[in-house]
């Protein structure tokens, strides 16, 4: 790896407490830009100082030709900046070619989102799915069966109960639930962390599939930290992937869009929440957003939901 890229990264370990996703997604970016300037053999250490700001230009303009979106340009020039920031501040490189660049403009797209009798209609998804299946004859092979539909149903109350990312429902640990409470204890982005409330469904859902988790593979009450809440049929932690491959069957099973993501239940939490009367700051804190101005999207959804209705039935819409 180039020296100074080395330290970069060194630098957002130990004084930005970025994570490993952050980190990765930062090497693949600067390493773009130095094989777009330098060439595909180009082999480090690279002359960060011989960027200029046509260069930086270019690289920018070839993901926009390229039609990716713009979010995709914004990030790269987010990554390339702080870089050379870092550059600066070490005394590498006495200008940054990216500073006054700006991104192409972001356009509203509106988050998709469930009806609540959608949600519901997913959520009861595992247990008809498994009611229309013939019984196991093997005994570890029903329990295995058992717990995985009380899993997937659990983890579907669970996302729609809380807001969670995907990425926070999978690093739940036995630890971060109080359970008598009602909460659980999420890490977000930038490894912050927050209080979910659990409701009542998703309470019961947790409590049967931890039962279910401990008849498998055991575990006293002396070693449950570490253990996670939501298990593959291995007994070790689910992953983002199967959460997503678990969505889609059911999502498909409920005549339901199999192309929506977990992000969905996320974003049906928030737009049910503020269509039922919950103030946006409360949606921001639970949601772990750093700005209100994320959370305010889904005010547009809910306006959005309202003309809908309003089109649909008002006599002279």
């Amino acid at each position: 790896m180039d020296p100074w890229l080395a330290r970069f990264i060194e630098y957002l370990t130990s004084e930005r407490n970025a994570s490993a996703h952050t980190r990765t997604g930062y090497l693949l970016d600067i390493g773009q830009f130095a094989r777009f300037v330098w060439g595909a053999a180009a082999t480090p250490p690279f002359q960060w100082q011989a960027a200029d700001t046509f260069a930086a230009r270019r690289f920018l303009v070839t993901f926009q030709r390229d039609g990716r979106k713009p979010t995709t340009t914004r990030r790269k020039l987010s990554s390339l900046r702080s870089f050379y920031r870092f550059l600066e501040r070490e005394g590498r490189v006495d200008r940054n070619p990216f500073g006054g660049l700006r991104g192409p403009r972001l356009g509203r797209d509106l988050p998709r989102v469930l009806s609540v009798k959608e949600v519901t209609r997913l959520i009861e998804a595992p247990r008809r799915a498994n009611a229309g299946m013939p019984p196991e004859t093997d005994r570890k092979a029903a329990k295995l069966r058992e717990y995985a539909v009380l899993r997937d149903g659990a983890l579907l109350e669970t996302l729609y109960s809380t807001g969670a990312r995907v990425s926070e429902l999978v690093g739940l640990r036995e630890e971060d639930l109080d359970l008598l409470s009602g909460v659980a204890r999420v890490r977000g982005k930038g490894k912050k962390e927050r209080l979910a409330p659990l409701g009542e469904p998703a309470q019961r859902a947790i409590e049967a599939v931890l039962r279910a988790g401990r008849s498998l593979w055991g575990g006293g009450v002396n070693r449950e930290r570490g253990r996670p809440v939501f298990r593959n049929l291995r007994g070790t932690r689910l992953s983002p992937r199967s959460v997503e491959r678990i969505l889609k069957k059911y999502l498909a099973e409920s005549g339901l869009d199999a192309g929506l993501s977990p992000h969905a239940l996320r974003h049906s939490f928030a737009t049910h929440m503020l269509d039922a009367g919950a103030d946006l700051r409360s949606v921001q804190e639970l949601l772990g957003h750093a700005s209100v101005s994320t959370t305010q999207i889904y005010t547009h959804v809910s306006v959005e939901r309202l003309k809908k209705v309003y089109e649909q039935t008002h006599p002279r819409a």
